[in-house]
């Protein structure tokens, strides 16, 4: 089981806005979202390009290739032409830190 670390700092993120970081080798696209942080892979499973470049609206995250939508807390697609979700992660904030939980 994987620990818990540190991605960022929750100034680094600005609302509406998502952060590209690697962690332990893996892309991840960290969102900030109605006051929320969550942890997304960072590629679109559609088209392979990088989803912290994509549009946030709540708790959707748009590819800006295709226009394809996954859920931040499910990973699965909300809107075509993606039908396979994404990984999601384990999120929590401590102090101004945002932490990560990386699936083994």
């Amino acid at each position: 089981m994987s620990d818990f670390v540190r991605v960022c700092g929750t100034d680094d993120v600005s609302p509406g806005a998502a952060l590209a970081v690697e962690v332990q080798d893996t892309p991840l696209a960290i969102v900030h979202s109605d006051g929320e942080y969550f942890a997304i892979y960072d590629e679109c499973s559609h088209a392979e390009v990088p989803l912290s470049e994509g549009d946030i609206e709540d708790t959707t995250l748009e590819c800006w290739l295709h226009g394809s939508r996954f859920d931040l807390r499910t990973g699965k697609p909300t809107g075509p032409p993606a039908t396979r979700p994404v990984p999601v992660y384990e999120t929590r904030v401590e102090g101004g830190d945002v932490l990560v939980r990386i699936h083994d």
